[in-house]
C-alpha cells in the first residue's frame, strides 16, 4: 500500500514549487478532475492543459495544508488556504490587475496504485469574485 498522505502532501509541494512535471506525475493517466463549479475533465492531458491555463492567469500558493486519509488509503481529503495573485484575465471573469486573494479550499481525492485517480476541488467563487473586484 502506498502512503496516500505523503502522495497528497508531495502533490501540493510540487504545486507550490510550480514544478508541473512532478505535479502531473502524481496523476493517473485517466485522472478525473472535477473543477470547482465548472464541470469535469478526464485524462492527464486535459489536466495539464487546465494547469497551463491556470498558471497563465494565477500565481497561487497552498498554505496551512491538512490532509486526512481513510483507513485503506484509497480516499483522502485536504483543507488548505490558497494565497494568490490574479495575473492575467481569465475567460469570463473580471479583469486581472494583479489583485491578491486568499481562499479556504477543500479537495477530495481517490488514489489507486500510488496515483491520484480523481481530484475534486471546492472553494467559494463568490468570495473570490468579491476579493478581485477591489
Amino acid at each position: 500500500m502506498h502512503n496516500t498522505k505523503a502522495i497528497i502532501t508531495s502533490y501540493y509541494d510540487s504545486f507550490n514549487r510550480q514544478d508541473m512535471e512532478s505535479f502531473l506525475d502524481f496523476l493517473d493517466e485517466e485522472i478525473i478532475h472535477d473543477i470547482n463549479q465548472n464541470g469535469c475533465e478526464v485524462g492527464k492531458k486535459a489536466f495539464a492543459d487546465f494547469m497551463q491555463r491556470m498558471n497563465r492567469s494565477y500565481k497561487e500558493t497552498v498554505k496551512n495544508l491538512i490532509v486526512m486519509v481513510n483507513e485503506d488509503g484509497t480516499c483522502a481529503a485536504a483543507e488548505f488556504t490558497i494565497e494568490g495573485i490574479y495575473l492575467a484575465t481569465d475567460s469570463g471573469l473580471p479583469e486581472a490587475t494583479g489583485q491578491r486573494y486568499q481562499l479556504t479550499c477543500g479537495a477530495f481525492f481517490q488514489v489507486k496504485n500510488g496515483k491520484i485517480t480523481r481530484v475534486t476541488n471546492y472553494y467559494n467563487l463568490q468570495d473570490w469574485l468579491k476579493q478581485v473586484a477591489k
